[in-house]
């Protein structure tokens, strides 16, 4: 049986050729009445084999210009030749039927009917070619469009990543800073404080190279991360966690909570006469982080598309997009949960 890259692609070849078959048997029939009907079965039967013939020897055709005259190599020049030799391989064998069958035919064949099949044999090459090259422009179409999606994906990737090491120069050095501090002022604090910092450090690095982990995990996590932030900034920082533990097995992107959280003491003040209050829930089908707006007049080290990126990254992991809502004194930031 011939072959084919595809089944859908063997069943569009055998439809064209038995849509030619019927044109052709259509035309014998309304053009030459006098044949029997067992002799139009029998001829329909032989123009399908024919049929099949032409369009595989055009199709080689067209394979063997793949390797010797690529379409990447030379676009125009490949047409050029394909259907220059589509064109003389219809003119061959319509002239080998002029020459070694109509003489043996035992009927009266007009000049306006040779003259049509002698169009048809040169035309019939070049829509045969035509729907070659149409495949291969709808092939490479699907190729780029599958090829840009990858590259958006590793860019929406990368720019998450940036997002996650983030944590280390700046919330290292405040850190650091703060156990500085403890260490003169309070040592069993510093030492519980070194030991927080210790385990937010080894799940960013046990986790850095997974897309998701359950909400449970990240949860664990966020809980050490706001021991640290609320013993620096003590009651000028509260942060609320209220979700079931039915919620908890959802999937969610390593440190998306830090970021989240992160986001929202970079651009609000944290102050103990107005302290920011930070309340992470789920609703519905979303983790929602949301903050009281207490805006920075000036913000460091922001470079303002951290939740561009976020929402980069999450298109890629699911249909749902990644919610943003602002009133009068709340912000609030809907990730969905895988």
């Amino acid at each position: 049986m011939l072959s084919y890259s595809t089944q859908k692609g063997f069943y569009t070849a055998y439809g064209i050729i038995m849509s030619i078959g019927i044109f052709t048997a259509t035309i014998r029939i309304l053009h030459f009445p006098e044949y029997s009907g067992w002799m139009q079965a029998g001829i329909f039967f032989f123009s399908i084999l024919f049929i099949t013939f032409f369009w595989e020897s055009l199709r080689g055709i067209n394979r063997w210009l793949n390797v010797r005259l690529p379409f990447s190599k030379n676009l125009t020049l490949r047409m050029v030749v394909q259907l220059g030799l589509g064109l003389l391989f219809g003119l061959l064998i319509r002239s080998i039927i002029y020459l070694f069958i109509e003489p043996n035919v035992p009927i009266h064949i007009d000049t306006m009917f040779r003259t049509a099949t002698w169009i048809i044999y040169a035309l019939l090459p070049a829509g045969i070619n035509l729907g070659f090259f149409t495949a291969f422009f709808i092939e490479r179409w699907k190729s780029s469009l599958v090829e840009a999606e990858r590259l958006e994906k590793e860019k929406a990737q990368i720019q998450f990543d940036n997002l996650k090491n983030q944590l280390n120069p700046h919330f290292l050095f405040n850190s650091l800073a703060s156990l500085n501090s403890l260490i003169l002022e309070d040592q069993p604090l510093a030492t519980k404080f070194l030991q927080h910092l210790s385990k937010v450090y080894r799940y960013v690095l046990q986790y850095k190279e997974r897309n998701t982990v359950p909400l449970k995990t990240e949860l664990d996590f966020i809980r050490n991360y706001i021991f640290l932030l609320e013993t620096r900034f003590r009651d000028a920082l509260k942060i609320a966690i209220m979700i079931t533990e039915a919620d908890q097995e959802r999937l969610i992107p390593p440190v998306t909570l830090q970021l989240l959280i992160e986001n929202a003491i970079k651009h609000n003040v944290v102050d103990v006469n107005r302290p920011l209050q930070i309340d992470v829930l789920v609703s519905g089908n979303y983790l929602v982080v949301s903050n009281n707006i207490q805006l920075r007049t000036q913000v460091e080290s922001s470079n303002r598309q951290g939740l561009d990126n976020l929402k980069s990254f999450f298109a890629y992991l699911t249909s749902q997009p990644v919610l943003i809502e602002k009133t009068n004194d709340r912000f609030s930031v809907k990730v969905p949960l895988l």
